[in-house]
């Protein structure tokens, strides 16, 4: 991977011009990114972007885990909020959960409906993906050990970029885009997972457009695109919960069973959507120890006594 670790900030600037440090390439770090920074995605404007304003800019915000502590593992973190907003909650406290585990995390934020449709929202994942893996080496981690958690509809985001993935292109000017987009595990959080008529309509409509194309209904619909490449998954669901439905993630935990793919699925009786790390819920609340025994089976975190 090229890296320019000699073109100073003023050099930056006088290029860029009125970009300013916005437009400063995400790929070209010869050491990790500041904590709690927001990393354009793009160079220059994101592929279909409407504008410049913020929310036409797809970002990473990294958190590192304390000194000493890191395992090499990397999670990209997509909130929920139906296609429309980003969850506050399932952000920022998420990641600094993962730095307890030894695991670096990166909240994205994508680009959201009813302004953007597919496959703006994946691309934005995808990129997240490529760019933690294209500079793994500079920033200290593994790219064998990427993985992508998201909530709701996030939790759409990350069973998409989970069963719709290619491996990059060799021989593409960019070298975040020369590889894969391809997460090495998934954790889907009470996730909108189907298009269908079990899916969260709201989340439908903001994605693909108020009547979209039978074809693309069911391109979307993750729990019909699983394959034995599709990776390891950890999922969490509530039994009522009234926004989106548990056959959610009843439907794609089969889909990976079938198909040969690790799944670990937890379903609670009783519990609010949305409800994040727990929400102070003492029996919701135990899911996050259950994700970290499980990413430490993975070899991917350290957890404590």
């Amino acid at each position: 991977m090229w890296v320019n670790s000699s073109l100073s900030v003023a050099g930056l600037l006088r290029l860029t011009g009125a970009c300013a440090l916005l437009c400063l390439p995400a790929w070209v770090w010869a050491s990790p990114p500041a904590a709690e920074q927001p990393l354009p995605l793009w160079a220059q404007a994101a592929p279909g972007a409407l504008g410049t304003a913020p929310d036409d800019v797809p970002t990473l915000t990294p958190f590192y885990p304390g000194s000493g502590t890191a395992t090499g593992a990397a999670m990209i973190v997509c909130p929920g909020g139906g296609y429309a907003n980003l969850a506050e909650h399932e952000g920022k406290p998420v990641a600094q959960w993962l730095n307890t585990l030894g695991i670096t995390a990166f909240v994205l934020k994508y680009r959201l409906g009813p302004r953007y449709h597919h496959p703006v929202e994946l691309e934005d994942a995808q990129r997240a993906i490529r760019t933690v893996r294209a500079n793994a080496v500079a920033w200290g981690l593994d790219p064998h050990r990427i993985g992508i958690l998201g909530f709701s509809a996030g939790g759409h985001l990350t069973t998409t970029a989970a069963t719709h993935f290619d491996a990059g292109d060799p021989h593409a000017a960019d070298p975040v885009a020369r590889v894969s987009s391809r997460p090495d595990l998934q954790i889907p959080i009470y996730p909108v997972v189907s298009m269908g008529p079990l899916g969260h309509a709201g989340s439908r409509t903001n994605l693909l457009g108020p009547s979209p194309a039978p074809a693309l209904v069911t391109l979307l619909s993750n729990e019909l695109q699983v394959t034995p490449e599709t990776p390891p998954a950890f999922i969490v669901h509530t039994a009522d919960d009234h926004v989106v439905p548990v056959e959610n993630s009843l439907m794609y935990a089969a889909a990976l069973h079938k198909a040969g793919v690790s799944v670990e699925l937890h379903i609670f009786q009783h519990g609010p959507h949305g409800f994040g790390l727990g929400g102070g819920d003492p029996v919701l609340s135990t899911w996050p120890h259950l994700c970290a025994l499980w990413l430490e089976t993975q070899g991917w975190a350290t957890v404590g006594p």
